[in-house]
This record gives C-alpha cells, sequence and structure tokens, in this order.
C-alpha cells in the first residue's frame, strides 16, 4: 500500500468578473498575483503557509446560499470587517454573532460569496 500523503488545500472561488475578484481578494487576504490561465486564475500567500485561492470564471451567478465558506481569523473583527468593506464587501450582519465562545461578523464579497470574520482568543 503507498504511504499517504498529506495533500496542499488549495479553495476555489466561482466568479463571474475574474479580474476584480482576483484584486479584491489579493487585498483582503494580502496575497500574491501567481498567474492565470483562461478562466483561471492563482493567488496565494507570499510565505506559502496558507491554503492558496483559485478564482475560476463561470457563466451563473450565485443565487443559493454557499455550502462552504472562508473564516477569516483576527483579533478584531470589527476593525478587520470595516477594512473589508472599504475594499467593496458587504456587512451582512450589523452586529457581530456570538456563539460557543466565538464571536464573527458575516460578510459577502464583490459577487455575494459569503464568509466570517472570526474574532480568535
Amino acid at each position: 500500500m503507498p504511504t499517504p500523503v498529506t495533500p496542499r488545500i488549495s479553495i476555489t472561488i466561482d466568479c463571474n468578473d475574474i479580474e476584480r475578484m482576483a484584486d479584491f481578494w489579493q487585498q483582503v487576504l494580502g496575497f500574491t498575483d501567481d498567474g492565470g490561465d483562461g478562466h483561471y486564475r492563482w493567488i496565494s500567500a507570499k510565505d506559502g503557509t496558507q491554503p492558496s485561492i483559485i478564482l475560476q470564471r463561470v457563466p451563473e451567478a450565485r443565487t443559493e446560499k454557499n455550502r462552504i465558506h472562508l473564516d477569516l481569523q483576527v483579533p478584531h473583527i470589527e476593525v478587520e470587517a470595516a477594512r473589508i468593506v472599504a475594499l467593496g464587501a458587504t456587512r451582512i450582519d450589523e452586529t457581530p454573532i456570538a456563539e460557543v465562545g466565538y464571536r464573527w461578523i458575516r460578510l459577502a464579497d464583490l459577487e455575494g460569496n459569503e464568509f466570517c470574520v472570526v474574532e480568535t482568543p
């Protein structure tokens, strides 16, 4: 039996305007542009420690709730949420949600994909 490998994780985000979304997510995450090919763009952390993001151009708009989403863990959720909203995101929650010892704010990116800013202890 072959030795199991630990896979590297990348996250793919479907989008319509690939250039605009790549720029948005680069600014939100502080990632660099790794280039693209046709319907795809790759962005990643400069030090390679985070999962990379693949942006994939698709013809349809998002119409349903995300089945998977990003949680951005930060020490100050209000500060980070305000920064990301200034980049073009939409704030979904007026006040942070608190459950199981954590607080978070739901946001939507430029094309409505939901993600959370989570306060880390």
